[in-house]
């Protein structure tokens, strides 16, 4: 099925939200991190940046899921995008000097409230999708969809290191601010006939019928479990500040370079992923390039040239994006449109968060175990996770596509 004119210039324009996105939050995460180790030399004040976030997205995610569900998909997605604007700006006054007090408490205010607009950013994002493009058209636009959030995580990175190292921290929170305003314009500008507001359920019933519906379905349950603890214990990327200057001996632009290369190769793998849908073996597919994943993070752990390093992680990056184009495949067909919202929001509890939280479990053990030897357990974690889910989740290890269609 072709996608009328309309529907294209509609999903253009959804991409061009997500890629300004995702490309000002990764500037923000890249250099508010270089920000902290540079003014406090600490792991573990790098762990405590993911804490500082996942805390208010933890508050508010269900009841942003609840309020895109029963109000407006779009207006959401444009108020939290405006509130990145405002973190950016804020973090930009806090490197020029211009902020009293302590320049960490302020950044990790910013940064909390990030977490607060990325709550709400998901589920818009998500819900918009499934109403902009017709259901069979979901398996392929996914994969569009993940190589436009991928385009982001590479060149965000990248580009917060260049500016940072060649002009400073300043223009790149300026940069940053840029772009998430420019998401809102495209967000905002999205012609498309919204559903009329539902009428709102109690609010706390509302999430619940989401949290049931999600724990009661093995098949997404173990989607959303799989990613979660994989992440939760593989997450190399929240240390990376710490390798490229403990480690590697370099300088930002490093790490700028290092933390993109994941994404090269899961943009690589979704656009792949777009003209070569997987409908066959998609459970074997999700738990195969989750295991791969865990892997090439122990392989890091253990690689001691930059370049070896960049592979590795562009390994990563490749069954990462398997594991994305495929979880968000099987939630999209899984779940019913008046639950979308809420859907997406328990996602986000579960794949979001587990980044942040990954970054404050890697940071206490690179404290307790050193930092390599944490990295390394946490791949072995990673395998570890994805043999328990292929005993309890029969349903998704022999999980079909077409089954859900």
């Amino acid at each position: 099925m072709q996608l009328t004119a309309s529907e294209k210039r509609a999903f253009r324009k959804l991409l061009s939200f997500r890629i300004s996105i995702v490309l000002a939050y990764q500037i923000i995460a890249v250099v508010a991190g270089w920000h902290v180790y540079e003014l406090t030399r600490d792991p573990l004040a790098l762990g405590m940046t993911g804490l500082a976030e996942v805390l208010p997205f933890f508050g508010c995610t269900l009841f942003a899921g609840h309020a895109v569900d029963h109000y407006s998909r779009r207006m959401f997605g444009v108020a939290a995008s405006l509130l990145l604007v405002i973190n950016a700006l804020v973090l930009a006054a806090v490197s020029a000097g211009l902020a009293a007090g302590s320049p960490t408490l302020w950044i990790y205010g910013a940064i909390a409230s990030g977490g607060i607009a990325r709550a709400f950013i998901g589920p818009s994002y998500n819900s918009m999708f499934a109403l902009i493009l017709p259901r069979c058209e979901f398996a392929r636009a996914a994969g569009i969809g993940s190589s436009a959030f991928q385009l982001g995580l590479v060149a965000g990175p990248a580009l917060g290191g260049i500016i940072t190292g060649m002009a400073g921290k300043t223009p790149a929170y300026a940069t940053a601010a840029l772009l998430a305003f420019s998401a809102a314009v495209s967000l905002f500008s999205i012609r498309m006939q919204e559903p009329p507001p539902k009428e709102s359920a109690p609010i706390f019933k509302s999430i619940g019928e989401g949290l049931r519906f999600v724990f009661s379905n093995q098949v997404i349950l173990g989607a959303l479990s799989l990613d979660m603890f994989a992440v939760l214990f593989g997450g190399a990327i929240a240390m990376l500040p710490a390798f490229i200057r403990d480690v590697f001996q370099a300088g930002p632009e490093v790490l700028g370079f290092l933390r993109a290369t994941p994404a090269v190769g899961a943009m690589a793998t979704g656009l792949w992923l777009a003209r070569h849908p997987v409908n066959r073996h998609a459970g074997r597919w999700l738990l195969g390039a989750v295991a791969g994943f865990g892997l090439c993070i122990i392989l890091f752990a253990l690689s001691r040239d930059i370049r070896t390093a960049g592979l590795i992680l562009m390994l990563s990056g490749i069954c990462d994006g398997v594991s994305v184009v495929m979880r968000s495949t099987i939630i999209q067909l899984s779940t019913p449109d008046d639950m979308r919202g809420r859907v997406s929001a328990i996602n986000g509890i579960f794949i979001g968060s587990s980044n942040e939280l990954g970054a404050v479990e890697s940071g206490i053990a690179a404290r307790l175990l050193g930092l390599v030897p944490s990295v390394i357990v946490g791949g072995l974690m990673t395998l570890g996770i994805v043999a328990a889910t292929t005993g309890l989740a029969p349903k998704l290890r022999k999980l079909e596509l077409h089954e859900l269609q």
